[in-house]
C-alpha cells in the first residue's frame, strides 16, 4: 500500500482549491497559455529528499518575490520527506501544498503546469515522459535518465511535446561556455582536437555514504516497492535496505556512481562549450580501488569519447584524492582554453601556441572574462521558468538534446567499464553497437586522401588553424612504382 496523506481524489480536490484561491502577478512576464489563470507557474516537486531542496528554495524565492511561480505539490515515497517539505513551503509562503506518495497524482492534476523531478536516476525517464505526455513542462535533475536508450526516448518525446524541458546541470547557466563556443567557432583556438575535464574528491567514509541513514527509514514509512520500481521493470525486486534507499548512487540498479553523478556535470559543460553533441566512439575504464564498503560503482574511472567532428573528449576522476586534480582544458592547434578546476568559472585563460606553429605573432596569451551568476542553481531554475512563460523551449540552458548527448558519453563509458567493450554511437539513428576497426580506418582514409579536417558545429573560420605547412622535402615522399622515383625532378 502506498503511504499517502491524501487519497488521489482528495489530492486533486485540494490542488484545485489552492489554484482557485491563489492570486498574484508574474515577475517574469505574462503566461503564454501554459500557466494558471493567475499567471503563476504552478509547480509540483517529485522526489524531495535531497537535491530538490535547492529547487524548492529557488521556487520559494520566486513565489515570495513577485509571485511568478507557485509551489503546488510535493511527492515522495518517504513520508517524512514529503511532510517536512510541505511544512517548509507553507512556513515560507503562507500557502499549503498538497502532498502525495504517488507521482501520478501530480502528473494527472490539470491545475499543475510543471514538475521538478529529483528522484533517483532510474525513475527519471518514466516520470519525464509521463509528464511531457500529460502536457507538463519538466525540470529534470541530472542525469537526464538511467540508460542511453531512455535518454534517446526522452529526447524524442520532448521534441514532439511542444513543452519546455530543462536538464538540471546548473553549471550550463554559466556564460563562459557560450563565450568559449563563440571563440572556437570564430577560429580563435584553431582546429579543436581535444577536451579534458575532471572531478576529484576525497572522503574518510566513502562517497555518498555521507547521506545519513536514520531509524525512521523503514518499510512502514517508505514505499519500497515504488522506490525500486520492479513492477514497472525499472529495477529487480530486492529486500529493503536503508543504504540502497538513501545512498542509492553507489548501486547500479538505481544510479551509476561517479559516471552519472559527477562526470555528467563536466561532460555536459564541455559539450556546450565545444558545440559537440553525439559521440562516435566511447570506451571506459576504472575500478573500486579503495572504497570496499559494499558499493558497486567504482571510485576511480576514466571515459574517453571520440567525436565524428575529429575531437576527443576525456573525463577522469578519483574519489580518493582531491588536492591534485587535472585542469579542465579545450585544446586547439593555435591555442587552448584553460579553465582550471571546479565549475564556478567567470572566464578562461587563452594559452597561445608558439608563433613558429601558428605563423601569426598576434596570437598571444590572454585572460577572457565574462562574469558569472552568484548562484548558478537559482539562475538555472529562473532560466527554466522564463522559457516556460515566454514559450521559448529552445532557449533553456541545458536542453534535452544536450542532456541526452552527455548521457551517451558517460553511460556508454560506464557500460564499457562494466562489460569490457568499446562502443560506436550512430548520430543519425541514435543507436550504439560494439566498436570495430571502422573508426580508425576512416581517419586513415582521410589522411591518405590528404583531406581537410572536420570541425565542430557552428565553425565559420574557414581553414584557420587547420592546415599544415609541409616542408619542401616532403615532396620526396611516396611509393616507388616500377623502380621510378615519384618525386618531381629538381
Amino acid at each position: 500500500m502506498k503511504p499517502a496523506s491524501l487519497s488521489r481524489r482528495g489530492f486533486l480536490a485540494a490542488s484545485g482549491a489552492t489554484a482557485a484561491s491563489a492570486v498574484g502577478t508574474s515577475a517574469l512576464g505574462a503566461a503564454s497559455g501554459s500557466t494558471g489563470p493567475n499567471g503563476r507557474l504552478r509547480i509540483g516537486f517529485i522526489g524531495v529528499g535531497g537535491r530538490c531542496d535547492t529547487h524548492i528554495n529557488s521556487a520559494i524565492k520566486l513565489q515570495k518575490n513577485g509571485g511568478s511561480v507557485e509551489c503546488a505539490a510535493v511527492c515522495d515515497v518517504f513520508s517524512r520527506y514529503r511532510d517536512d517539505k510541505a511544512a517548509w513551503i507553507e512556513r515560507e509562503t503562507g500557502k499549503a501544498v498538497s502532498k502525495t506518495g504517488d507521482y501520478r497524482d501530480i502528473i494527472n492534476d490539470d491545475s499543475i503546469d510543471a514538475v521538478v523531478i529529483a528522484t533517483p536516476d532510474h525513475w527519471h525517464a518514466r516520470q519525464t515522459i509521463d509528464a511531457l505526455k500529460a502536457g507538463k513542462h519538466v525540470y529534470c535533475e541530472k542525469p537526464m535518465t538511467h540508460t542511453v536508450d531512455e535518454a534517446v526516448e526522452v529526447y524524442r518525446t520532448w521534441k514532439v511535446s511542444g513543452k519546455t524541458m530543462q536538464v538540471g546541470v546548473q553549471s550550463t547557466s554559466l556564460p563562459v561556455w557560450g563565450k568559449i563556443n563563440e571563440d572556437i567557432c570564430a577560429g580563435k583556438l584553431g582546429k579543436v582536437m581535444q577536451y579534458q575535464t575532471e572531478f576529484f574528491r576525497n572522503s574518510d567514509m566513502g562517497q555518498w555514504r555521507y547521506y545519513e541513514l536514520t531509524r525512521d527509514m523503514t518499510p512502514k514509512n517508505i514505499d519500497w516497492a515504488t522506490f525500486v520500481g520492479h513492477e514497472e521493470g525499472l529495477a529487480p525486486e530486492q529486500p529493503f535496505d536503508r543504504a540502497r534507499f538513501a545512498q542509492w548512487r553507489c548501486y547500479w540498479d538505481f544510479g551509476s556512481g561517479l559516471y552519472t553523478d559527477l562526470f555528467v556535470h563536466r561532460t555536459t559543460s564541455m559539450l556546450k562549450a565545444t558545440g559537440l553533441r553525439w559521440p562516435g566512439r566511447v570506451v571506459g575504464a576504472g575500478g573500486i580501488y579503495l572504497e570496499y564498503d559494499g558499493r558497486e560503482a567504482p571510485d576511480v574511472a576514466t571515459v574517453v569519447a571520440d567525436f565524428p567532428q575529429g575531437v576527443q573528449g576525456l573525463v577522469t576522476a578519483t574519489m580518493c584524492c582531491s588536492n591534485t586534480p587535472i585542469r579542465q582544458i579545450i585544446r586547439g592547434h593555435f591555442g587552448s582554453a584553460v579553465l582550471g578546476t571546479g565549475e564556478e568559472f567567470s572566464g578562461y585563460d587563452f594559452v597561445a601556441e608558439r608563433p613558429q606553429v601558428t605563423h601569426d605573432s598576434s596570437i598571444k596569451d590572454e585572460r577572457v572574462d565574462v562574469g558569472r551568476p552568484e548562484d548558478t542553481s537559482f539562475a538555472h531554475f529562473k532560466n527554466f521558468v522564463k522559457c516556460v512563460k515566454e514559450d521559448t523551449p529552445d532557449e533553456v540552458n541545458c536542453s534535452p538534446e544536450l542532456g541526452a548527448a552527455a548521457m551517451a558519453v558517460v553511460k556508454l563509458g560506464a557500460k564499457s567499464y562494466r562489460e569490457g567493450r568499446a562502443f560506436h554511437f550512430n548520430p543519425d539513428s541514435l543507436t550504439y553497437s560494439d566498436a570495430d576497426e571502422s573508426w580508425a580506418k576512416q581517419w586513415e582514409k582521410m589522411s591518405y586522401q590528404e583531406a581537410s579536417p572536420k570541425h565542430v558545429p557552428g565553425w565559420h573560420a574557414g581553414d584557420k588553424g587547420s592546415k599544415l605547412i609541409p616542408p619542401d622535402y616532403q615532396k620526396l615522399a611516396g611509393p616507388w612504382k616500377n623502380g621510378e622515383d615519384p618525386a618531381p625532378s629538381a
